[in-house]
């Protein structure tokens, strides 16, 4: 089915179309993002059953945009009433006003910046869903997750394992935004669930949590199969209470799909984010043409390179959704771009601007981030080191993009020793290093490719939205401690 657009956004735009043209009488270039997005999140475990009806994406309002003088401003409100657009038009063009005279105070510096295009475009997008979350029978998922987790306990105890608790979680949303300026009238809405299970374990001298995910475009039929999680999660617990520590030092190893997607995502995503380039704050600005990795690295970035949670129609300044290639055949062609730091670098806009809600100012975002695909297979790669690692399970990460420093904490390594897995683990990891040291080393890269989605991403220390990555088995040369 198609997940429908929501009745509310079709109500109100009436009432917006006449609010942006009202602004226009004042204003250079006006636009209006609404959004109406609903969803619900589960929480089981043994101990706890919690219910809510909001995830990270819920929203309903509505920012205004507008352009004079060379400077924008915003104005963001909710519960717009589309027979009162002159009153709403009169309450935000004092705020809008306020603004533009903050920003052309003395002492203060403001990015001038030239107008946004507004050629006449229209979208309507409705993108396939099993189910939606509005509808579903949330007492009936419960019940469904609970035996999920019951069974978890069951299981790791016929496994000798001393679990603790199992916890699963499932959250499913349902996104409709419209976009709307005096030439274009944008709508979409589409439907994404992710789900993780986890286990707690304990052991003679320690703990560990050994945890799995899902994620994908669709609703919450993602969740029919929690149980065939159960195993994967079971292995993992296993292999973390035994593992050992890692003798830090310079490695061979083979990066798991999600483990690439966490180098994708901190080594070249965050640092060709190009609102960075305006600020003078990333070195990749100065390394585009240049070699930045091995002939075996390409890596995409974009809404359309991949489906995932993160996969739309376009953005929340109304740029369609791109497929940027940023590193191709180890080059570095180009970054992402939002459409006020576009304009002030002279590029086009690549379709990542993106606010972690409405009220929220918008930022140059990644959405799917991947690694393209090569010609070996992950038997051949193990193969050929002699001395070195598999790296399973990502934790965190985080680089410095104005010196390309990078940080990656990992769950687990197995250990291969000449060519062959010994069955030793090694656990937790830290993976440090120089981000073109690094893609540099890249000298194998599996046919496979996967995308996960079950995580988000801030800018700084704030602005969450939600973001997908991945790619292939990479082997490549890293140090571990």
């Amino acid at each position: 089915m198609k997940a429908p657009f929501s009745s509310y956004l079709n109500g109100i735009a009436p009432g917006l179309k006449e609010l942006i043209t009202l602004l226009r009488g004042r204003y250079d270039y006006v636009s209006v993002l609404s959004t109406d997005s609903d969803g619900f999140s589960v929480t089981i475990s043994q101990r706890s059953r919690n219910v809510s009806h909001e995830t990270i994406a819920t929203e309903r309002g509505t920012v205004v945009r507008v352009y004079k003088n060379g400077l924008y401003a915003e104005s963001a409100f909710t519960g717009f009433d589309p027979a009162k657009a002159k009153e709403t038009f009169e309450s935000i063009t004092r705020e809008l006003d306020a603004q533009l005279r903050l920003l052309n105070a003395n002492g203060v510096k403001a990015y001038e910046t030239g107008i946004l295009p507004d050629e006449a475009r229209t979208v309507f997008a409705e993108k396939e869903t099993g189910r939606l979350p509005k509808e579903e029978n949330i007492s009936a998922l419960v019940d469904k997750l609970s035996a999920v987790s019951d069974q978890g306990m069951k299981d790791g105890a016929a496994k000798g394992l001393n679990v603790i608790d199992f916890h699963v979680r499932a959250s499913s949303t349902h996104v409709c935004k419209m976009f709307l300026t005096e030439h274009q009238d944008l709508r979409q809405s589409y439907v994404f669930s992710e789900g993780m299970a986890a286990a707690l374990v304990a052991g003679e001298d320690r703990t560990e949590m050994a945890y799995t995910s899902l994620s994908g475009l669709g609703g919450p039929e993602l969740f029919d199969h929690m149980e065939d999680k159960i195993p994967e999660v079971l292995r993992i617990a296993k292999d973390l209470i035994s593992a050992e520590r890692v003798v830090p030092g310079e490695y061979d190893v083979i990066t798991a799909p999600e483990v690439t997607g966490l180098i994708a995502h901190e080594a070249f995503g965050h640092g060709v984010e190009m609102d960075m380039f305006v600020k003078g704050r990333a070195l990749g600005a100065d390394y585009i043409g240049k070699r930045v990795g091995s002939d075996l690295v390409t890596m995409h970035e974009g809404a359309l390179c991949a489906e995932d949670v993160t996969s739309y129609a376009f953005d929340d300044e109304g740029t369609p959704a791109g497929d940027v290639t940023e590193i191709d055949r180890g080059i570095l062609r180009g970054g992402i771009c939002d459409a006020l730091s576009a304009l002030r670098l002279g590029v086009k806009p690549t379709g990542n601007g993106k606010r972690e809600n409405f009220s929220h100012k918008a930022y140059t975002r990644m959405t799917n981030t991947m690694f393209d695909s090569g010609t070996s297979t992950l038997e051949e790669m193990i193969a050929s080191i002699e001395n070195g690692y598999l790296l399973e399970g990502m934790q965190s990460g985080m680089e410095d993009p104005k010196h390309w420093g990078i940080q990656c904490i990992l769950d687990r390594g197995y250990e291969i020793k000449n060519g062959k897995l010994t069955g030793k683990v090694v656990s937790p990891l830290v993976m440090t290093g120089y981000v073109p040291d690094l893609l540099g080393s890249v000298s194998m890269v599996s046919t496979d490719r996967e995308s996960f989605g079950a995580g988000a991403c801030g800018k700084g220390h704030k602005e969450w939205v939600k973001v997908a990555d991945g790619g292939p088995y990479l082997k490549a040369k890293v140090r571990l401690g």
